[in-house]
């Protein structure tokens, strides 16, 4: 492997374009936009205040800078660096916006709950209205061939979804929806179902068709708090439910029944699983190699500690925080759920037992690999190539697991970095590196790849 030099970040706003020939980064209220192989700079932008959130169009052609405390949206152009587009909400605010699959419309969602759709074209500049979108964390989805848009309502004390075409907005079906509380919608890979689950205090998972016909409603369990996070597989076959009971529930494509459950105990008894335990090591120096005063390179391998992974011998306890009853938010049930790629693998993470990730075998449905960190796991994702997950714990060190075995990755450089989110580049060929302040990409040989 292969690590770039550090570069200042603000927010962790560190994205690769979708076609993977650029990086965008940015520092307060500048925008900066860089070659992903060479890392020199293409485009210098500055916005109008801090940016908040960026977003590449579909098309890597324009991005996309949000400054809700203004809220302002700036668009920006690669190919034509002096054009750009600003939307002003004014009085209405803002609180979310993003893309449309065309890359030719963006949706805000002001403080008032009216989505504003713009569309930017150079030829054409139009404004729609959606009103009465529900506040909630995933209150619009796209299916992924960009076809359709859902989006969640609340109108009249009750929820509602309304399902448009993209190509000309139009609305397809509008229906209600037999939730209290409406939290999150999501659509399956294939864009055939659409999953729409409730708060947590009501535990209802309901799976629509496209015309908007309820095809299965799902409920583990009646009075304890319900869904946390829920994933589809690539091949849209199951659906996992991450709860509050520390379980995951997974659901087959053709009756929408619960075929099994994974559960999440603090003690590893099953001698089918391997448990990869994270140890610290002292480092190393060869005395014939020490020099006064040491190198900077070897001062600071003197006096930082490494660490690799040993195989447990099972049983093996894992480290288990009780949750605190009467606190808001208790850190309690499953909250990171993914598939990999090639719809083999499924990782999971129980915030009670924060220091460890659970890799489980989809084609089994068995417990497979336990991954066990000395410091709390901050986040994971998938190679979108391979079945690789790269995870991070907020220390200067990045873990990869594949089939094959898992390593550690020390990130050389000095000073403290706190790695706290992970991006893949969309070929697999490199990590982008997210601390609060700074970021680097790490490049995977070929052999890796």
């Amino acid at each position: 492997m292969n690590f770039s030099e550090l570069f200042k970040l603000s927010g962790l706003l560190g994205r690769f374009s979708p076609d993977g020939k650029c990086l965008a980064s940015c520092m307060q209220h500048r925008l900066v936009v860089r070659d992903a192989s060479s890392l020199q700079i293409l485009q210098l932008y500055t916005c109008l205040d801090q940016i908040q959130y960026i977003e590449w169009s579909s098309d890597s052609l324009f991005i996309l800078c949000a400054m809700y405390k203004r809220g302002i949206v700036q668009v920006w152009s690669l190919e034509q660096p002096d054009w750009h587009c600003k939307i002003d909400e004014g009085s209405a605010g803002l609180v979310a916006s993003c893309w449309s699959p065309d890359g030719r419309h963006i949706l805000n969602t002001t403080e008032f709950h009216v989505i504003v759709l713009a569309s930017f074209a150079m030829c054409t500049k139009s404004v729609s209205y959606i009103k009465y979108p529900k506040a909630c964390q995933q209150g619009v989805a796209f299916t992924k061939d960009g076809r359709y848009m859902a989006v969640a309502e609340r109108r009249d004390c009750k929820d509602f979804i309304s399902i448009f075409v993209c190509n000309n907005w139009q609305l397809l079906r509008h229906f209600d929806t037999e939730t209290q509380d409406l939290f999150g919608i999501e659509w399956a890979p294939n864009g055939c179902v659409l999953a729409a689950w409730d708060t947590c205090l009501e535990y209802k998972v309901l799976l629509y068709s496209l015309d908007g016909r309820l095809l299965s409603s799902y409920r583990a369990y009646e009075w304890p708090l319900g869904v946390k996070s829920i994933a589809w597989s690539p091949s849209s076959q199951f659906l996992a439910i991450g709860s509050f009971d520390e379980k995951v529930r997974i659901l087959n494509h053709v009756t929408w029944k619960k075929i099994t459950e994974l559960d999440h105990p603090a003690t590893i008894s099953s001698k089918k699983t391997i448990v990869y335990k994270e140890v610290e090591k002292s480092p190393t120096v060869d005395s014939e190699r020490l020099s006064f005063p040491p190198t900077r390179t070897l001062a600071s391998s003197l006096f930082s500690t490494q660490s690799k992974y040993d195989i447990s011998q099972v049983p093996v306890s894992l480290q288990y925080i009780k949750p605190v009853a009467d606190r808001a938010n208790p850190k309690v049930g499953v909250g990171m759920l993914a598939f990999s790629a090639d719809n083999c693998f499924l990782a999971t993470k129980s915030d009670n037992i924060p220091n460890a990730v659970w890799i489980w075998d989809v084609r089994k449905l068995k417990l497979s690999v336990v991954l066990e960190q000395l410091c709390t796991i901050q986040y994971f994702q998938w190679d979108p190539c391979q079945p690789r997950l790269a995870v991070c714990t907020g220390s200067s060190r990045v873990y990869l697991w594949s089939p094959a075995g898992c390593i550690v990755v020390q990130v050389p450089g000095e000073g403290d970095f706190q790695i706290m989110s992970i991006s893949w580049h969309s070929r697999g060929e490199s990590m982008l590196l997210l601390s609060k302040d700074h970021f680097c990409v790490c490049y995977l040989e070929r052999e890796e790849v």
